[in-house]
């Protein structure tokens, strides 16, 4: 373990059912019942389940139709977007209030980076219980807090205590504890890495810190020296204060369709939406990119992306659709298709120049017009002809973050 880690004192704060929770505050009916909020259509899938739902075996990503299967009595509410942004802003101020290394992990996550404020706040312990007290009073809401060395034990620490807890994870107890710890409670090893890990023998994060590293490296690549980091409770990483986080490297959006797409001008019309989803979420980050991704899954769940990349960097939506759709007429469709996906890499800041053409320059004022409508009223208020009135956009991924930013963890 580095010396930092054994300096440093990290919180994860991870409120509770956040959604159901939120949508529960506000309707004292839902109240102690099983329910789940979701999007909209057949196929929507479960965003937040309550943990009254989540007895049933009813879980995030789950879809709709098999959540209803398992608990009949279940209600479903619709997403409420901005109710929820604005209660993690809420909460994002009552964290700030402790430490200004705040680091917004998603729309209900943060770390948080206590050290200097011990001695102030008299303990880790005391800021984690005026964390949970100012939260509550202010928004009626729960949420589990760890504590730790470093992100990594202190995210362990909070889920180990769901709903409501308060775990603190010392130094001294890193080792019992990891010894039998499945390698499926680590955070950043998911069923897929975790299979793997099982068929070597592997089931503990014990057994999995006692492999070589070397064996781990020529197994997983780069992944195995952090697998082996991990297996010891080792990580360096920092708390990223907001508003300081890193440059993008991609953003892209998907969507899985209410029904089959059996013809390429259904297919188009959602490829130009999730564009015009992706180009405002761009611009209102100031970023552009080269490289086009266009993702389709096919009825039997086969997934593939096909990219092109441009000689100059782009971030409208009739731009992205054009592009996507170079890539979609050098695809042989062999079967209808059930979600389509856009995205854009190889960002940069301050990549557009302002256009030297009159025509082209009232464009570019006709497309920030429309941003500030839609930022201010709503997603598609102001939209192109065919797509006045769509609704498709209002959806949170689960990386939400302020300013709409995506930022992707290495080790997930």
């Amino acid at each position: 373990m580095s010396s930092a880690d054994r300096e440093r004192v990290i919180m994860h704060v991870d409120m509770d059912a956040f959604f159901a929770s939120v949508e529960q505050r506000t309707n004292p009916a839902l109240v102690g019942k099983p329910l789940v909020v979701s999007g909209a259509g057949k196929r929507t899938v479960v965003t937040t389940a309550s943990y009254q739902a989540r007895s049933y075996g009813i879980k995030s990503g789950m879809p709709l139709f098999e959540a209803k299967r398992r608990c009949p009595d279940l209600l479903c509410v619709q997403a409420n977007i901005p109710k929820y942004v604005d209660a993690s802003f809420r909460v994002l101020d009552i964290l700030q209030a402790t430490t200004p290394d705040v680091e917004v992990y998603s729309i209900d996550e943060a770390f948080l980076d206590v050290t200097g404020s011990l001695l102030l706040f008299k303990g880790a312990e005391n800021i984690a219980r005026m964390i949970k007290e100012g939260i509550w009073d202010d928004l009626r809401l729960t949420c589990s807090i760890g504590i730790a060395p470093n992100k990594l034990l202190a995210k362990l620490a909070s889920n180990l205590e769901k709903p409501g807890g308060l775990r603190i994870i010392s130094q001294d107890e890193i080792p019992s504890l990891l010894e039998n710890l499945s390698v499926e409670q680590m955070w950043g090893i998911g069923p897929r890495l975790a299979k793997y890990l099982n068929a070597m023998g592997v089931f503990s994060c014990g057994q999995l810190g006692r492999v070589p590293a070397r064996l781990l490296e020529r197994r997983f690549g780069i992944m195995g020296r952090m697998l082996h980091n991990m297996a010891r409770g080792a990580d360096d990483s920092p708390v990223v204060r907001f508003g300081t986080e890193p440059d993008a490297k991609s953003m892209g959006h998907t969507m899985t369709v209410q029904r089959d797409l059996k013809s390429r001008k259904e297919i188009s019309w959602y490829i130009f939406l999730l564009s015009e989803m992706l180009g405002r979420r761009l611009r209102s980050g100031g970023y552009a990119g080269r490289t086009v991704a266009l993702t389709l899954r096919y009825t039997d769940f086969h997934t593939f992306s096909r990219r092109m990349t441009l000689k100059r960097h782009i971030n409208t939506g009739p731009q992205i659709h054009e592009a996507a759709m170079r890539i979609l007429g050098g695809i042989r469709l062999r079967d209808p298709v059930r979600l389509v996906g856009v995205s854009l890499a190889n960002l940069a800041r301050g990549a557009i120049q302002i256009p030297l053409f009159e025509d082209e320059r009232r464009k570019v004022e006709v497309i920030l017009a429309m941003d500030r409508v839609n930022n201010r009223y709503g997603d598609f208020t102001l939209s192109w002809g065919p797509f006045v009135g769509s609704q498709m956009s209002r959806a949170v991924t689960p990386r939400w973050r302020p300013g709409g930013v995506k930022f992707l963890c290495p080790i997930l």
